[in-house]
């Protein structure tokens, strides 16, 4: 086929317009590169602060006395004395047996002890008079030895009818039934007419005290364990007088207003479960508090002196679900850093590992850039609001 010069040239000519074009747009693109702004990111600066540890534990409520009424003697109940579910005070009279034996019983033995003081006089005299007489021989010794064992036996028969009448007249008292310790008494499990007995199995009636009111928690051996390594190493100081301090939250997850006093740790651990108990005694005067509620006790641990903390917004996770975060350098180029977390307190983590005091961190404007890209640094607004919402000495709290 002959060679066609004018098909040529067109080719040519149009290649070096197609070149020409592309050169101009690739040049476009840079220029438009250039110009367009570095993408902006909020950051925050992180700090080394102390943190006061706490932690979340499962209890419940328990009475602070608890007493279960019963008779010391027997007899029909006559009376019931008090409205069940009503405060009660100590020494208050609860029921009343029938007293007709009892103070037929306690006549009967005064009786019998005035008897007997009754001979007392006569022997004592006799004494007296053997005695003067046993000096002159008027009397024999004998006798007189007789006489003093009259005496000493009438003496101590008047003791011993003492001591009935004492004990006939506290069975007497016992047939009033009174309130061993003050608080509020539940309902009667016995009625008027019914024959009781002295220290029967069932009780005539239960009375509590919650106020204040015990809670008993549980914490596992493995974290005692923990705690105690920590303050060992220093990486947990002691906060002192405030590690008796517990705040409580109720069932519905609302917070109790009152503190509560951590009173004692138990001394062993139940084999069953891996676990202590923990008693705290919070003031109860509203009776908010009943026993057997389930509540969740936020107790201290001790105090993080140089703790890291970072908002949540601002980590993320790899497709490992590793924890990330973005930082931006002196020169306002962005890096990636792995962290290691600890917990979590409200809407910030407590970061181990990955962050150092000063780092700035990247809180928005995360999905705009990726490592080694040039940022605009512009302070975190939500800072100031976040600081003003967080409480002067910040607490973590853990589960």
């Amino acid at each position: 086929m002959p060679f066609n010069d004018t098909a040529s040239r067109a080719a040519v000519l149009a290649l070096a317009g197609f070149g020409l074009v592309f050169s101009g747009c690739k040049q476009e693109e840079q220029h438009a590169a250039q110009a367009r702004p570095a993408p902006e990111v909020a950051v925050v600066t992180t700090a080394k602060e102390p943190v006061v540890l706490t932690t979340e534990l499962p209890g419940r409520t328990t009475a602070y006395l608890d007493a279960e009424v019963r008779p010391q003697v027997s007899g029909i109940l006559l009376k019931r004395l008090f409205e069940e579910g009503q405060d009660v005070k100590e020494g208050e009279v609860l029921y009343q047996i029938d007293p007709a034996r009892y103070e037929a019983e306690f006549a009967r033995t005064k009786a019998s002890l005035a008897m007997a003081e009754a001979e007392v006089p006569a022997l004592r005299a006799r004494v007296e008079r053997y005695k003067s007489a046993c000096g002159e021989r008027a009397v024999s010794q004998q006798a007189y030895d007789e006489a003093v064992a009259a005496l000493d036996q009438a003496t101590a028969t008047v003791e011993a009818r003492k001591a009935e009448v004492q004990a006939a007249q506290i069975d007497l008292s016992y047939t009033r039934i009174t309130a061993p310790i003050a608080g509020r008494i539940g309902k009667s499990h016995v009625t008027v007419g019914a024959l009781v007995t002295a220290n029967q199995a069932q009780a005539l009636a239960t009375i509590r005290q919650f106020d204040p009111v015990y809670v008993d928690v549980t914490q596992s051996s493995a974290e005692l364990l923990r705690l105690r390594r920590d303050l060992e190493k220093g990486d947990l100081t002691s906060s002192g007088e405030g590690e008796r301090k517990v705040r409580l939250q109720l069932e519905d997850g609302t917070p109790y207003p009152l503190e509560g006093t951590l009173q004692f740790r138990d001394i062993e651990v139940d084999p069953t479960t891996g676990s202590y108990t923990l008693r705290i005694v919070f003031p109860n005067p509203d009776h908010l508090l009943l026993p057997g509620m389930f509540v969740r006790a936020v107790v201290q641990e001790g105090v993080l002196p140089e703790a890291v903390l970072v908002p949540q917004q601002g980590v993320s996770r790899n497709p490992k679900g590793e924890p990330v975060a973005l930082i931006v350098d002196d020169s306002n180029t962005v890096q990636q850093r792995m962290l290691t977390l600890n917990r979590a307190i409200g809407n910030k983590w407590l970061v181990e590992e990955g962050l150092s005091e000063g780092d700035r961190v990247i809180v928005e404007g995360m999905l705009n850039v990726r490592p080694g890209a040039n940022v605009r640094v512009v302070p975190f607004e939500g800072a100031q609001k976040q600081a003003a919402s967080q409480p002067a000495e910040q607490q973590v709290t853990t589960s």
